[in-house]
């Protein structure tokens, strides 16, 4: 395989990835306001895994180390199908969503156990 054909996929598959953690992270709330909180709980865990895996890896993405691997481009979005500035600030978006989403389902779960 081209350096050029495993780049394309390595960026389809971190898109892949990074739409379905988005999608997590923005129904979290969603559920939440729905009533559906073990659900959310549940969406809420998943996200956390993939915290983890961003602390371990020194705040980057294991696929991003991959992709650097055939190319010399270090852009914000150079190994993701992102916009140039949802790829410069998706940490601080996301991790204002999920952290925004955490804090109305932990007040809903705790007027639930009420």
């Amino acid at each position: 395989m081209t350096p050029a054909r495993a780049l394309l996929w390595i960026r389809l598959v971190h898109t892949l990835v990074w739409a379905i953690f988005a999608t997590s992270i923005v129904l979290i709330p969603l559920w939440t306001h729905q009533g559906r909180l073990r659900g959310a709980a549940w969406l809420a865990a998943f996200v956390a895994l993939e915290c983890v895996v961003l602390v371990v890896n020194r705040m980057r993405c294991p696929l991003t180390d991959l992709a650097a691997r055939y190319t010399t481009e270090r852009h914000d979005n150079f190994d993701i199908y992102l916009p140039l500035w949802v790829a410069r600030h998706n940490k601080t978006i996301s991790g204002s969503l999920y952290a925004l989403g955490l804090l109305y389902l932990g007040t809903r779960w705790v007027g639930a156990v009420r």
